[in-house]
């Protein structure tokens, strides 16, 4: 199996191995969750420090809820809290977004209301900027955030009773 995800993913052996010597049992997916948080009808992206945008969002901790991640992800790296309202979608990274990487991805996108605060500088991201669902940034961090996934919060935002989006 370590010589196929090799293959796949152009990732030489010699780092697969390293990547899961120490893992036992079966190979689960990571999760990853992404706040979508609207102020005045647009959506809060960050500026990671490559310069692309992404939503705010990380790896999901072991202790951690999905809604208690995401709100903790916002926190960090926006400085802003928020309250979870909605679990928007939970999609296969393999099926939407461009990342070269041995591990299986679940995304989980959650529609979250701005409760308080200010942009904090921090050591993930440089800046927060709300963006029109018409005026999106050309550079985003497609690896975590896609356009179509940012337009697939707006559909959320705009009709909060829809299903959620299941894979």
């Amino acid at each position: 199996p370590l010589e196929m995800i090799s293959a796949k993913t152009d990732i030489p052996l010699e780092k697969v191995y390293d990547l899961f010597c120490n893992e036992s049992g079966y190979q689960t997916p990571k999760l990853d969750t992404r706040g979508a948080v609207f102020i005045d009808g647009k959506i809060l992206l960050v500026r990671e420090n490559n310069g692309t945008w992404s939503l705010p969002g990380g790896w999901c901790d072991v202790d951690l809820s999905v809604a208690e991640n995401t709100e903790k992800e916002v926190l960090e790296e926006t400085g802003l809290s928020v309250h979870c309202k909605k679990l928007i979608a939970v999609q296969d990274w393999r099926r939407h977004n461009r990342l070269n990487c041995p591990y299986g991805i679940m995304k989980f996108f959650v529609l979250c209301e701005y409760d308080s605060g200010e942009f904090k500088e921090n050591i993930e991201t440089t800046e927060t900027r709300l963006f029109d669902r018409n005026a999106l940034p050309d550079n985003l961090a497609d690896e975590k955030t896609t356009a179509e996934q940012i337009r697939l919060c707006f559909e959320y935002y705009d009709n909060p009773h829809k299903e959620t989006c299941l894979e």
